[in-house]
């Protein structure tokens, strides 16, 4: 689906969006809008240094690989709780994520940011659709991202697709880490990420969670951090599938196969329970 774009001359204001995002609980249809949002950005240098600090990066030339996420991120609450999209916010589950850097993201000052929706799909639980994100300097596309959500409970026409997983490769335990109680709170204030249901057991509780979960993306950011040395700086695809979320407070193992233009990593918590299964591989493949 080829997107129709609105451009707007500044970011949207996070906090009323969230108001929007709590008061807004139905289903209202199964059509995606097929409008995108476009909007110049500026990259902030302190608050990128104070996202590396929470997610374990070591201050450098080049941007953390899920920094623009975090810059896009007042564009796809926009586009997310807008009258025309169907399903509520708060109810998504975040399957996937997919993130492509092109080239490196070094000396990135202001950048054009796109976002749409695309691929609604059913699934055993409900129905997908992709959250599409672009970050475009003067000389083109930088990075992409593809972020796979699930609205539960809806229906839509089509055949249910099966999941393709790759042989495994060998892996050796490479980082432990502890997820503290307040991390929810630390990564929210420096993504602008406040869902309920990272925050406190209580704001989690209001959404069916027993407990505090870990945000999705600080998984990943966190993950990247501690495979830095394993994965190349640009010309990369990074595949994450979300399993059993992170409960708060929590300790986790990062296991990986060897440093290369391809390989695998898994996130797991006690027992062995799984969090998070990733890869990487060249993004011209």
């Amino acid at each position: 689906m080829s997107a129709h774009w609105r451009y707007l001359d500044t970011p949207p204001a996070l906090p009323g969006l969230f108001m929007q995002a709590v008061l807004r609980r139905k289903v209202s249809g199964t059509q995606l809008p097929d409008q995108g949002l476009r909007c110049w950005m500026s990259v902030d240098p302190d608050k990128v240094k104070a996202f590396a600090q929470v997610c374990g990066f070591v201050p450098g030339s080049l941007l953390p690989p899920t920094y623009p996420h975090v810059l896009a991120f007042p564009l796809q609450m926009k586009l997310l709780t807008d009258k025309d999209f169907p399903f509520p916010l708060l109810g998504l589950v975040h399957l996937r994520n997919r993130i492509s850097i092109r080239r490196p993201l070094g000396s990135v000052i202001k950048v054009q940011v796109s976002v749409r929706v695309d691929r609604l799909k059913p699934h055993a639980k409900g129905a997908t659709f992709s959250l599409i994100t672009q970050i475009e300097d003067a000389l083109g596309l930088l990075w992409e991202e593809e972020s796979t959500m699930l609205c539960q409970g809806v229906h839509v026409d089509g055949e249910i697709e099966g999941d393709y997983e790759p042989a495994p490769l060998p892996m050796t335990e490479l980082a432990t880490w502890s997820a503290p109680s307040d991390i929810g709170r630390q990564y929210a204030k420096v993504s602008g990420d406040y869902n309920p249901i990272h925050l406190s057991d209580s704001s989690a509780r209001l959404f069916g969670f027993p407990k505090a979960i870990a945000h999705g993306l600080w998984i990943k950011s966190r993950a990247l951090a501690a495979l830095e040395d394993h994965l190349p700086a640009s010309n990369v695809e990074i595949w994450v599938e979300f399993h059993k979320p992170v409960r708060l407070p929590s300790g986790v193992t990062l296991s990986a196969s060897a440093a290369g233009s391809h390989g695998q990593f898994k996130l797991e918590g006690a027992e062995g329970i799984v969090h998070m299964l990733g890869s990487w591989r060249p993004a011209s493949e």
